[in-house]
């Protein structure tokens, strides 16, 4: 038995963490068709059992017909992806007369104007994103766009401001649905917080099941909003008045009276305010890869239909509130006084209350759709931790459904559950993103010149001028409310994303990806296995090692008191009766530490023998319970982190199962 001292540490240049599986881009990454993930995917299919009219070719690459099944129908897709547009007819035009009512009433005139405005720069919209769809059938909306055609560095502005809005979105819906449940009942006022969280919690948990079940749970709550508006909107057209004002009554009104006129600013303002109610527009273009073959045609159709759906409510409503006369008043909003006089102050007036209120909460689902799948593309482009490219089994991409998650959490306990807190950053990051989208279609056109791209780069460029001066006034408007949050962390995080990126350069520099390697050629190795006692879990470790490597060291660690000093005798009496032919060296350190001595022990054989290839076995008992887990001491863990932070050995966790080696000695017994 050798004894050996342990020598002053030192450290290893290796990069904490780093393994074969997580590396930056990989070989296999780079021979990987754009868009296919890693992920297990199932056998291919014969072409007899491909549904009627679908080809292969319109079928993601990777995607069989299993992976279909946890794709998203075009109806599907407007549930899963539309909940924040269609939620945003609840705020969209009380966010235009709050603004117009300044002006007095002769300001709420102008509210069908502003509002027919709003809607030319939807279809302008709903017709740009249906050209992106077809142009980026991978998905990534403004950001893909962006990148093709304006450069890199627009393209990071375009996705930043894009991630920037997704995560407001969840903690605006969150709270503008908690925010509705309280107005009707005030009880629950106090515990604001807490709901938020706890609706958080509910949209998450669905999503990280797949986007399928998502849009499959959220039909009919979007059902019956949809229904409920259209109903609302296509009563009142037949009435000559309000049949009820009872919820208005007894509030103040927030109408100007000093105001007579009403200039360009206001009307900017207002039409820049009501614009928020075109916030998710892009969601299906950002998400194209998670619609059934072929994607790109039910992604437009998607879009189409959400483009006329909310259309057509935003206009009715802006009608009816003309119609009615309605004025703001302070604690009721406006969708409320419009059900309550189209419909009565009765059961349909509730209908159109709850419904608002399930899916303004549900609403933050459209970013949950949207913003994994361009986080995939940001790690695709190496401009975020790959870890964002996996998807889990239902087509879900796990880790940036918990980033957003986690995020959006953060901002509703920085707000306490306060919309009026989150409200002023909402937007804002969106109307960027669709400026440099409509830009970027611009000069496609002009680089395809394809039949009618004169009059497809008008409509573009016609769409960057308005959205372009809604973000200009949004942003001054609400510069001093909060806005300035906004300002400073759009060029933060395209400063993180070219972060990442030279990370992943660097790194991929120092492995040599892209370069031919050297031939292989066999080198000497040597396999060290930790002991501290003679068990079978010791003799089957033995066996592995004697299987992997040249030559086999036992190491044992043993300390300065008395008590250790009577095992490590012990250990060598035990180790000579068993004679397993293998080296058993003992490590003396004055701290009572395993990691250090053995990886200050490997770094010793690599200063003597530089050639060797050395692979640090450790053996772990795995329980039969997960509970007993908890009575184990982590030393392998321990030990395992000390090896890779400070050596470049192979780590190689033996796992000793107890269940299957009881059972197995049991039947060995029987016989």
């Amino acid at each position: 038995m050798t004894t050996l001292s342990t020598p002053p540490s030192g450290a290893s240049g290796r990069l904490p963490g780093e393994d074969a599986a997580d590396s930056p881009s990989g070989a296999k990454a780079a021979n990987r068709p754009s868009g296919e993930e890693p992920s297990d995917r199932p056998p291919g299919e014969d072409a007899a059992h491909r549904p009627p009219g679908e080809d292969a070719s319109d079928r993601p690459p990777g995607v069989t017909l299993a992976g279909e099944r946890h794709r998203l129908t075009a109806l599907q897709g407007l549930a899963a992806l539309s909940l924040d547009a269609m939620a945003s007819v609840a705020y969209g035009p009380e966010a235009i007369v709050l603004v117009l009512a300044t002006a007095g009433g002769v300001g709420l005139g102008y509210t069908l104007p502003v509002t027919l405005a709003i809607a030319a720069l939807l279809v302008v919209l709903v017709a740009s994103y249906r050209q992106v769809i077809a142009a980026f059938p991978d998905g990534g909306g403004s950001y893909a766009v962006a990148r093709a055609h304006l450069g890199r560095r627009t393209g990071l502005v375009a996705a930043a401001s894009l991630i920037l809005d997704y995560v407001l979105n969840v903690a605006v819906s969150v709270t503008a649905g908690v925010a509705a449940l309280t107005s009707a009942f005030p009880s629950l006022y106090d515990h604001r917080l807490p709901l938020c969280l706890g609706v958080l919690v509910l949209v998450t948990s669905v999503n990280l099941r797949g986007i399928v079940d998502s849009a499959k749970a959220f039909i009919v709550p979007t059902a019956v909003f949809v229904g409920s508006i259209l109903t609302l909107i296509a009563v009142g057209l037949f009435r000559d008045g309000p049949v009820s004002t009872e919820t208005a009554d007894g509030h103040a009104s927030a109408l100007g009276d000093s105001a007579t006129t009403v200039g360009a600013l206001l009307l900017l303002k207002a039409f820049a305010s009501g614009c928020s109610a075109l916030t998710g527009v892009e969601a299906v273009a950002n998400a194209v890869p998670s619609f059934r073959a072929p994607a790109a045609k039910r992604a437009q159709h998607t879009e189409i239909a959400l483009g006329a759906l909310l259309g057509v409510m935003l206009i009715g409503l802006s009608v009816l509130i003309g119609r009615f006369h309605l004025q703001p008043v302070e604690g009721v909003t406006v969708l409320a006084q419009l059900a309550d006089a189209s419909l009565g102050h009765n059961w349909g007036f509730y209908v159109v209350q709850f419904a608002t209120v399930v899916l303004l909460a549900l609403a933050a689902n459209t970013s949950f759709g949207g913003l994994p799948v361009l986080m995939s593309l940001l790690a695709r482009d190496n401009f975020l931790p790959h870890v964002f490219r996996l998807k889990a089994d239902r087509e879900v991409h796990r880790h940036g459904v918990i980033a957003l998650a986690a995020v959006a959490a953060l901002l509703l306990l920085f707000s306490g559950g306060d919309t009026n807190t989150l409200v002023p950053l909402f937007a804002i990051g969106v109307f960027v993103g669709f400026t440099v989208c409509q830009t970027g279609m611009v000069v496609h056109w002009r680089q395809e010149r394809s039949a009618g791209w004169r009059r497809k780069a008008v409509l573009n460029g016609l769409g960057a001028v308005l959205t372009g001066v809604s973000a200009v006034v949004v942003t001054a408007t609400k510069f001093t409310e909060g806005a300035w949050l906004i300002v400073l962390a759009l060029p933060a995080l395209v400063l993180l994303f070219e972060r990442v990126h030279r990370a992943y350069g660097r790194i991929d520099e120092r492995i040599g990806l892209g370069r031919v390697p050297q031939a292989p050629r066999r080198e000497r190795s040597l396999v060290i296995v930790p002991v501290s006692h003679l068990s079978r879990l010791t003799s089957e470790a033995v066996n592995a090692a004697v299987s992997l490597g040249d030559e086999v060291r036992a190491v044992t660690v043993t300390h300065q008191d008395a008590e250790d000093r009577a095992e490590s005798r012990a250990l060598r009496r035990d180790w000579e009766l068993w004679n397993p032919g293998v080296e058993l060296v003992e490590l003396t350190s004055e701290h009572r530490t395993i990691g250090r001595p053995v990886s200050e022990y490997v770094r010793r054989i690599y200063r003597y023998h530089p050639g060797t290839r050395v692979t640090v076995l450790i053996p772990e008992a795995e329980p039969e319970r997960l509970w007993q887990r908890l009575l184990q001491n982590q030393r392998g863990a321990v030990l395992a982190h000390a090896v890779r932070r400070d050596t470049e050995a192979v780590i190689c966790r033996l796992r000793f199962r107890l269940a299957d080696n009881e059972r197995a000695s049991n039947s060995w017994d029987r016989r």
